[in-house]
């Protein structure tokens, strides 16, 4: 298949997408169980979102069917097990985005099965609604996933977050890593995902101030040392943090984000369809801002261009850039964009497209946010 194209995937490329993400276990196959994500690509008849997510939602209910029958005979090891696969399985049913009512179900459906599988993470999720005071057609409300490492009695903290179709649920495998290293981690959802408050826009970068408050006002995390990654398009949030809230942070991580060109009307058309993405990439960006339509997408996105919004000669907290070469959904370009303005940064580009993923990416990652935070 070609790096990019000019229209949308067929079933069958669908089909073989998906087969190929479980394969290498990568986004949004990870940690699915095999036989039952094989089986349910295979009931796929085609691409309508009310039919996806119902072959998908449908898989999740017999895993949580068999979480409830688990817990039912007290065994909660096969529970939690069994919600976990609910969870993955429904989130693929909102995948990419819960642009349809049967995918909004599938969302909310994914987040208590998670909770559910929560039970058993060592060491523990503690889920926390924080007040959010936005305009008032907002959310009232910011949830946060915190997690802290055994036997640390004020660590650092890394908040994270994915893109426009990885929620805070997903970070629970570099969650996982992060804590290993001794450093507590806040998953979030970026603006215009999951259960942030806000959509994404020109303003979106609004709701990291109740997460900074709020980790000041903890005693048993050091808000001295506090870390921010966004991945994928998350990236770009998190560029654009290091620069309005630099005073929180003594890092940020963009891991394949962009800032300027990425929103500009040749690269949005260039990357609408990139073989790295199931589907019309612009419909999940798009979503995130509550944009509905392809021509809508290209005449807004240029006002979240960081260059043109004057914070790029400004200064920031120290950053790392991140990226693949050849990425196809954001132009390696703005990783050059953003070394030739404001502070000094550090940055890595690997082999391959969007977000580099190498077996040495997340280690180096992980590597230059130990060094400053521990």
């Amino acid at each position: 298949m070609a790096a990019v194209s000019d229209r949308p995937k067929t079933l069958e490329e669908s089909k073989e997408w998906l087969l190929e993400r479980l394969r290498t276990n990568r986004s949004p196959m990870v940690f699915a169980d095999e036989a039952a994500a094989r089986a349910a690509i295979a009931r796929l008849q085609s691409m309508d979102w009310e039919h996806w997510a119902s072959v998908w939602g449908e898989t999740a209910a017999r895993c949580e069917q068999a979480a409830q029958e688990a817990e039912a005979r007290d065994d909660a090891a096969a529970a939690a097990k069994a919600y976990f696969q609910a969870y993955v399985f429904y989130s693929l049913g909102r995948y990419p985005c819960p642009n349809h009512p049967r995918k909004q179900e599938c969302a909310v459906k994914g987040r208590e099965s998670y909770l559910r599988a929560a039970r058993g993470f060592d060491p523990p999720l503690e889920r926390v609604a924080i007040p959010f005071a936005g305009a008032p057609d907002e959310g009232r409300e910011m949830v946060v996933h915190l997690r802290k490492p055994k036997g640390a009695a004020r660590p650092p903290v890394m908040v994270m977050h994915g893109g426009v179709d990885s929620y805070k649920e997903e970070r629970y495998d570099v969650s996982n890593q992060f804590l290993a290293a001794g450093i507590a981690t806040v998953a979030i959802d970026m603006p215009g995902t999951g259960e942030s408050p806000v959509l994404g826009s020109p303003t979106g970068e609004r709701q990291y101030t109740a997460v900074f408050d709020w980790i000041r006002s903890r005693d048993d995390l050091d808000a001295a040392r506090v870390g921010l990654m966004g991945m994928s398009f998350g990236g770009y949030w998190a560029t654009k943090v290091a620069h309005t809230h630099r005073e929180y942070l003594a890092l940020a991580v963009n891991w394949g984000g962009g800032a300027h060109l990425v929103f500009q009307p040749d690269w949005t058309a260039r990357a609408r369809y990139p073989d790295s993405y199931l589907t019309d990439l612009t419909e999940s960006r798009g979503y995130s801002m509550g944009i509905t339509s392809y021509d809508e997408y290209v005449a807004y996105v240029p006002k979240l261009s960081l260059l043109e919004q004057g914070l790029l000669d400004g200064p920031c907290a120290p950053m790392l850039c991140v990226n693949g070469k050849d990425d196809r959904q954001t132009p390696i370009q703005d990783i050059y964009l953003l070394l030739e303005h404001g502070d000094p940064k550090d940055a890595r580009v690997f082999p391959g497209g969007h977000m580099g993923q190498t077996p040495q990416t997340l280690p180096t990652i992980l590597a230059w946010v130990r060094e400053r935070l521990t």
